[in-house]
């Protein structure tokens, strides 16, 4: 639990950092800012032009697997386009899908709702990087989510950007990859963060939530409630949210807490991350995997023939 200030527990399940500045006096009260400076005229007289906003966000091509549009991005665009999207104030959200969300999409309509719905798909299972390439695709890696999650905290920490955690398996290891961020990526600003219970939230913890993560001003929140939930979740919650971006997760919450230990770079690159993830966690895992990857490889390879038989384009 979250420990308030004075050493009383906090009566929520919410938490924020206050990052206390030098210049606050000791009674903690604000003081006002110095008046800023004019910019310096330039040798003409001309004053300084403003800083030009960055480019209005534009979605990646993507190629259809199984019917789940996949974008043709890598970190650097991706981040890219979330920078644009909070610069701009625009609303959208991201998910990250491996070849179960893309099975299961055959299976929950309300799933499959929600990542059509989304702003990027992301290919963030190799195979699924294998499949686009074989329709078409060119693309060198993945975007896997806990590698793209400690990228853009170590943008957000030289930018400024806001960042709201909402997941977690409960607030000790909220609390925990918070405290893991601050320490590998000095000066990231973490505003709040949320673990909600294993059920669905009532009416009022709902309000109270969006209440809480409006009230913190963040531009990004990352979701880490493990797939179908954090898609469901995002699509529901994004018009209610006034943080531009959402960036669903899953397992990046408790990798970066280290709670659970992430495969060998040598199965990640030979898409073994699975057999180790299910040697990991057998009891939850093995019957998801045992399920959908067979699924996947006989429904991708009759797409994959018409595609040669048909000579199909990748839809862009």
């Amino acid at each position: 639990m979250w420990v308030a200030k004075g050493g009383a527990p906090c009566k929520n399940a919410t938490f924020s950092f206050r990052e206390r500045c030098h210049s606050y006096p000791e009674h903690d009260r604000l003081v006002p800012h110095p008046q800023m400076t004019p910019s310096r005229p330039l040798q003409s007289g001309v004053p300084s032009p403003p800083k030009p906003m960055a480019p209005a966000p534009i979605a990646p091509d993507h190629v259809s697997v199984l019917g789940i549009p996949l974008a043709m991005t890598d970190y650097e665009a991706t981040m890219d386009w979330i920078d644009a999207t909070v610069a701009h104030r625009q609303k959208g959200y991201i998910c990250v899908a491996a070849t179960h969300t893309v099975m299961v999409c055959d299976e929950d309509p309300e799933l499959r709702e929600a990542v059509l719905n989304a702003s990027l798909t992301l290919p963030d299972g190799q195979p699924l990087v294998w499949a686009m390439n074989a329709l078409g695709g060119d693309l060198e890696d993945r975007v896997y989510g806990p590698e793209l999650m400690a990228r853009y905290c170590d943008r957000a920490a030289a930018s400024g950007t806001r960042m709201y955690l909402y997941g977690g398996r409960n607030q000790g290891a909220l609390v925990q990859l918070a405290l893991n961020l601050r320490q590998r990526f000095a000066g990231v600003k973490i505003v709040g963060g949320y673990s909600p219970p294993y059920r669905d939230l009532s009416e009022e913890e709902e309000d109270a939530i969006v209440a809480e993560m409006n009230a913190s001003n963040a531009d990004v929140v990352w979701v880490g409630v493990g797939a179908p939930k954090q898609e469901k979740w995002m699509a529901a919650m994004r018009e209610r949210l006034d943080a531009p971006v959402l960036v669903g997760v899953g397992a990046a919450f408790d990798f970066h807490a280290g709670l659970v230990p992430q495969a060998p770079e040598w199965m990640q690159s030979a898409g073994l991350e699975w057999l180790f993830r299910m040697a990991q966690e057998p009891r939850r895992l093995a019957p998801r995997y045992v399920r959908y990857n067979p699924r996947f490889i006989t429904g991708f390879a009759r797409q994959y023939v018409r595609h040669r038989m048909m000579g199909d384009t990748p839809e862009r």
